[in-house]
C-alpha cells in the first residue's frame, strides 16, 4: 500500500484528492493537513510514502515544509509531490532544492494524479516537459553556490555513472536509459541508485539540477563533449 498525506489549505481540494486516491486498491490516505506546520507534524507521525504538498499556503508554506521533511532522517523513504496552480510556477527550482520529487497542477486529470503517485512512489521523478524547461531556465539563471563541479565532487562517479547522470538530467526514465546504453532496466535502476547515493540527494529529480549546475549538460545544448552515447558494455 502507498501511504499518502494530503496537504492543502483548501478543504475541497483535500477532500477531492482523498476520495479519488482512497478508491485505489493500492493506496491509502493516512491523513490531511491545511498548512506547512501541520504537514511536518503529520509526516513525522504518519510516515507516509507520498506527500501531496501545496506550494503556497498561509501559516507555513510548502517549500519550508518540504525542506523539513526531506531533512528528517526518519522520513528517508517519504517522497514529496508539489501541488501548484500554474505549471510554470516561480517556486519550482526552490521546491526541488528543498527535496520535492515532482509537480502537479491542481486541475490535473484524475488518472494523471493516480499515475503520478505511483510513479513517484516507485522511485521515478515527475517533471513534465514544460516544467523541465522552466526548471532548467531557472538553473541557468540562478546557479546554486557550492554545487558539485565535474572536476571535484563528480569525480566519485564512474564514466558509466556520469553517462547515467546525463541521461537522467535529460529527463529519461530507467527504461529509456536502459535502451540508450544497451543495458537492462534493472542495471539502469542500480546505476541511478548509486549516483543518487554518491551525490547525497534524495532522488533522481535532484539529479536533474545537478546535471545542469555541474556543467554535464548545458541548457539548450545537450550533453557536453565526451558524454555521448556508447555501445554495449
Amino acid at each position: 500500500m502507498i501511504g499518502i498525506l494530503i496537504v492543502d489549505d483548501q478543504s475541497l481540494i483535500r477532500a477531492g484528492f482523498s476520495a479519488l486516491l482512497s478508491a485505489e486498491s493500492d493506496m491509502e490516505v493516512l491523513g490531511q493537513a491545511s498548512n506547512g506546520i501541520q504537514a511536518v507534524a503529520q509526516a513525522r507521525a504518519l510516515k507516509p510514502d507520498i506527500v501531496l504538498m501545496d506550494i503556497r499556503m498561509p501559516q507555513g508554506d510548502g517549500i519550508t515544509a518540504a525542506e523539513a521533511i526531506a531533512a528528517d532522517q526518519n522520513l528517508g523513504h517519504t517522497r514529496i509531490i508539489m501541488l501548484t496552480t500554474f505549471e510554470l510556477d516561480d517556486y519550482i527550482l526552490a521546491s526541488i532544492r528543498a527535496g520535492a520529487s515532482g509537480f502537479l497542477v491542481k486541475d490535473t486529470e484524475p488518472e494523471e494524479l493516480i499515475h503520478a503517485v505511483r510513479t513517484v512512489a516507485s522511485g521515478e521523478s515527475l517533471l513534465s516537459p514544460s516544467v523541465t524547461r522552466k526548471l532548467l531556465a531557472q538553473v541557468a539563471a540562478t546557479p546554486s553556490p557550492g554545487v558539485p563541479r565535474p572536476d571535484t565532487a563528480l569525480n566519485v562517479l564512474t564514466e558509466r555513472e556520469r553517462q547515467v547522470l546525463v541521461l537522467v538530467g535529460s529527463g529519461m526514465s530507467n527504461a529509456e536509459i536502459a535502451g540508450q546504453l544497451f543495458i537492462t532496466p534493472l542495471t539502469a535502476k542500480t546505476h541511478v541508485s548509486r549516483v543518487i547515493g554518491k551525490m547525497g540527494v534524495r532522488d533522481r529529480t535532484a539529479l536533474v539540477v545537478i546535471a545542469y549546475e555541474s556543467g554535464l549538460i548545458t541548457p539548450g545544448g545537450g550533453p557536453v563533449a565526451g558524454h555521448r552515447r556508447r555501445g554495449p558494455e
